[in-house]
């Protein structure tokens, strides 16, 4: 990286968001900004305002900040790939169910679930959750067809032992059969269906379809989630052939490994500019050992082992132990078994959730699983205060690079950094030789 822009005082930003597997449309993002942002300021003494975008093009908002005496204008935009997670998500309830069973079979037959358990048990049970909550669902809606096939069995043979006493088979004993089966299977079906309408609060749908997506091909990347991605890279390399001051990539759970592999692309394509502006990537809440430890995911364990040995950027990934559906401290590139000589990156630090919360903050969240693992993009009411504490809209909007801000921090004491995936492979350099010219792949609009 460009020394001279890595700590150069940032006065304009240009931020790209890269949320996970989010089929919900991207203002919650704007408000969630809004709204915790305001809270952040009112804490650590700083202003942010918020304003509509004033470029054309993705979904995104304009911010001015006053933060550590210095103004600074940042324009934030969400990568959406909402529209690809609905279509996954667009499943019948036996497709589902069928879903849960490749992917089982893919974690389980290709040694990655073990794997995966030795890093982290947090994440892997967040994954047998679906899995549990689902099988648990259709085990209810089998008692439910037994139990009601039974009764409408009894009220049938009741009518039958009155007009036919003593008699076993009647005119209806095989329409009772049929009818009670019939009831049954209706009651099936309508408390399955009804557990699905429910699915807002049980998330069990939800994440089945998530695993699902990365499992179906083993790791790779779907064709249409590849076009979305060489979108996206467009659009930051327009960024970095701007004058502002920092170009800031941050992914969040599933979007880091997506946010890996498009800025590995634009490197390789010489997309990142020596004189250019500063370039930084943070990745929350990652779960990028989900993808990079099955066997086909031979294209991001490229990335991996391509990204951590550059110094065109600076690379920060941020997790805590209280987020139980992260890798947390897990350097993704080393325990996918992929660092480089002379590893780079990640500089892998915890957010501390149970000491940057106040313990009534802390207590109130401590059990909502979903909620802790958007923290990263939320308010903190118990920062230490120190210039380098992991404070989502000081980054964002604060006078510092990303680079500069966390210069000489040391990682986590508790990372993890063991290789344990059993699959290292790595598409080869002359295959990754054709994602040169990412940009000019699609022009297929995010």
């Amino acid at each position: 990286m460009n020394e001279a822009a890595a700590h150069k005082q940032v006065r304009s930003r240009r931020v790209f968001y890269i949320p996970g597997y989010d089929p919900i449309h991207p203002r919650r993002y704007r408000e969630l900004y809004r709204s915790e942002g305001a809270a952040q300021a009112e804490l650590s003494g700083y202003a942010l305002h918020l304003t509509p975008k004033s470029r054309k093009g993705r979904y995104g908002w304009h911010v001015d900040a006053e933060i550590e005496g210095a103004t600074v204008a940042a324009d934030v935009e969400v990568l959406v790939w909402s529209d690809l997670v609905r279509e996954s998500m667009d499943a019948s309830i036996p497709g589902t169910y069928l879903q849960l069973v490749r992917t089982a079979w893919t974690y389980v037959a290709s040694g990655t679930l073990r794997r995966l358990m030795w890093l982290r048990k947090g994440p892997v049970i967040a994954a047998l959750y679906p899995v549990a909550m689902l099988i648990l669902q259709l085990f209810v809606a089998l008692l439910a067809l037994w139990l009601v096939a039974s009764l409408v069995g009894e009220m049938v043979g009741w009518v039958e032992a009155q007009i036919w006493p003593g008699r076993i088979f009647t005119p209806l004993f095989y329409p009772s059969i049929v009818l009670a089966l019939a009831a049954g299977a209706a009651a099936m079906v309508l408390l399955l269906r009804l557990f699905k309408s429910r699915d807002g609060k049980l998330f069990a749908y939800y994440l089945m379809h998530d695993y699902a997506y990365t499992a179906r091909l083993k790791g790779a990347n779907p064709p249409e989630l590849e076009r979305r991605m060489a979108a996206f890279g467009k659009a930051i390399a327009a960024a970095l052939a701007s004058d502002v001051d920092e170009v800031l990539v941050v992914g969040h759970s599933s979007g880091a490994h997506l946010a890996v592999s498009i800025l590995a692309d634009l490197l390789r394509a010489g997309k990142v500019p020596a004189n250019g502006p500063a370039l930084g990537f943070l990745s929350l809440g990652q779960v990028i050992p989900m993808i990079s430890f099955l066997p086909e995911a031979k294209r991001l364990r490229a990335d991996l082992h391509y990204l951590a040995g550059r110094d065109e950027l600076f690379w920060l990934d941020v997790t805590a132990p209280g987020d139980g559906c992260a890798f947390a401290l897990c350097d993704p590139v080393a325990v996918t078994g992929v660092a480089p000589p002379g590893q780079k990156g990640p500089l892998v630090i915890s957010a501390a959730f149970s000491r940057t919360l106040s313990p009534e903050r802390w207590k109130a969240l401590r059990w909502r699983f979903f909620r802790l693992h958007f923290q990263y993009l939320c308010a903190f009411d118990n920062l230490p205060g120190t210039a380098q504490d992991y404070d989502y809209f000081r980054v964002t909007a604060g006078p510092q690079t990303l680079a500069a801000r966390f210069a000489g921090r040391a990682p986590s004491a508790s990372r993890i950094d063991v290789p344990a995936s059993r699959h290292t492979a790595r598409l080869p350099a002359r295959d990754m030789a054709s994602r040169r010219h990412p940009a000019r792949q699609s022009g297929d609009a995010a």
